[in-house]
């Protein structure tokens, strides 16, 4: 059974086939079709599944997954390791902007928009594979040179002016975590694309743009990728929500 929070404040590869042999794009290149984060922590009994589940789900090429550990429940007798209050206050704007109060894990949201339980295979199949708003709006392309990303992006179908930021969410591709107390005393858990931090580099209207920006925004303490996402966002009450991704491409390696 998902677990609520107490309080809410808050590898295939794609084939492009030609005349002579067919050619398939490298992760890299290829354009996602979904970003699915999930809510967890290590307090949480009901999280362990998820926590697979997004550790085979991170092996497929057209999604990106995200894992972000939440602090809220780390009163149950163990202090999540890798939890982040950051990342709980995500979760709890996404539940603002959506409306509907949802916060819990594992939740997994697709593209900024709709939640499931992050458990859930086949709901987190059929969301990602019929997004909410129509998919990404623009083709992100993304490059390193001379000590600088390079982020261009191009929209998909007619222009249409858009308030987004441009973020860089660093990773560590795994983690595995051996879990000493609480209600997952003596499991071991492997977590997949463990968001370490967020930075904003820029800001998005919906017209093609490129945006360059230190690469030393894509390293940190045992950093080993990262993502960039464009990600809708309006003012709320208790500032900048977070919105719909509207892009997203990982790392170049």
């Amino acid at each position: 059974m998902k677990r609520s929070a107490p309080v809410l404040s808050a590898a295939a590869a794609l084939l492009v086939l030609g005349t002579a042999a067919a050619r398939a794009q490298t992760p890299a290149d290829l354009q996602p079709r979904a970003v699915v984060e999930l809510f967890t922590s290590q307090g949480c009994s009901s999280c362990p599944p998820a926590d697979a589940l997004f550790v085979e789900l991170a092996k497929q090429p057209d999604v990106i997954t995200l894992t972000m550990p939440v602090t809220y429940w780390d009163y149950l007798g163990w202090k999540d390791t890798l939890g982040k209050d950051s990342f709980a206050k995500r979760q709890k704007y996404y539940a603002k902007a959506r409306g509907d109060g949802q916060v819990y894990t594992p939740q997994a949201v697709i593209n900024g928009a709709v939640h499931v339980v992050g458990s859930d295979r086949g709901e987190i199949e059929r969301a990602s594979k019929q997004p909410s708003g129509g998919g990404f709006v623009a083709k992100l392309g993304l490059n390193e040179e001379g000590g600088q990303i390079v982020v261009t992006l191009s929209p998909i179908g007619d222009v249409q002016e858009r308030t987004a930021g441009v973020w860089v969410a660093t990773t560590t591709k795994m983690v595995t975590v051996p879990i000493a107390r609480g209600e997952n005393q003596g499991k071991t858990v492997a977590y997949a694309n463990v968001v370490r931090g967020m930075t904003r580099i820029g800001d998005w209207d919906g017209r093609t743009a490129t945006l360059t920006a230190p690469v030393a925004v894509t390293q940190g303490p045992e950093v080993d990728s990262y993502v960039v996402l464009v990600q809708a966002e309006r003012q709320g009450k208790y500032g900048a929500m977070p919105g719909a991704v509207l892009a997203a491409a990982r790392s170049p390696h």
